[in-house]
């Protein structure tokens, strides 16, 4: 029982590092809030789980069959289950999203909720990973969760112009699954092409956090 506590203790420290950033930024985050964000992350294994489950794997050895197993039944279907998430949640809580989508508070809380639903995500994800070798628990904890926080920021942003402005939305819903589809060729590329997926994740966490403090700063 304590290495499970000590798995999961290790793979929610950067969600907690993220909560942490958030409140010395002054960002209105409540700890109710991340606690439902990071649920929400958590509830999203499942439908993706069942969608994969129904969605058998490509076993050729064809180029197209990689790329289905990669961007289809991985990153598709991990950000399709995130935005779910968020689109739910973002509609049971009225406080997370104002009226308006791109109004400011739609934007900031959105991507905000999102980037706390892709650690979520990430932490049991690595949880589980590293049931079998703990050290695989630390490792995804700076790599892979990185790449799940900023997917979940865009699949927040996304959450957050489904109404006024579907286009977008679909745009950055693309995004997040080209990004998390990319990383996943780069993990599994041979020799040091795989420390771009490193780059990859950082970047792309980097970029929307600087977007978002820079919206949250115009309010």
């Amino acid at each position: 029982m304590g290495v499970l506590f000590l798995l999961i203790f290790i793979s929610a420290l950067p969600a907690i590092a993220a909560f942490l950033w958030f409140r010395h930024r002054q960002f209105s985050a409540s700890l109710s809030w991340f606690l439902l964000c990071l649920l929400a992350g958590v509830l999203s294994l499942a439908p993706a789980a069942v969608a994969q489950y129904a969605m058998p794997p490509a076993n050729g050895a064809a180029m197209r069959d990689m790329l289905f197993n990669v961007f289809i039944r991985v990153a598709l279907v991990e950000e399709g289950s995130k935005l779910l998430m968020l689109s739910i949640i973002l509609r049971i809580s009225g406080k997370l999203l104002k009226p308006g989508g791109e109004d400011g508070y739609g934007f900031t809380y959105g991507t905000a909720s999102g980037l706390i639903v892709g650690l979520g995500f990430a932490m049991i994800e690595s949880a589980s990973y590293g049931a079998s070798d703990m050290r695989v628990a630390v490792l995804r904890a700076f790599t892979a969760a990185p790449l799940h926080g900023a997917c979940g920021a865009r699949d927040g942003m996304a959450a957050a112009a489904l109404k006024s402005d579907p286009r977008l939305a679909i745009w950055r819903f693309l995004s997040a699954t080209v990004i998390h589809g990319m990383y996943n060729m780069l993990v599994v590329s041979p020799g040091y092409i795989q420390f771009f997926s490193i780059l990859l994740s950082f970047a792309s966490l980097f970029s929307v956090m600087r977007l978002l403090f820079k919206k949250e700063k115009a309010l």
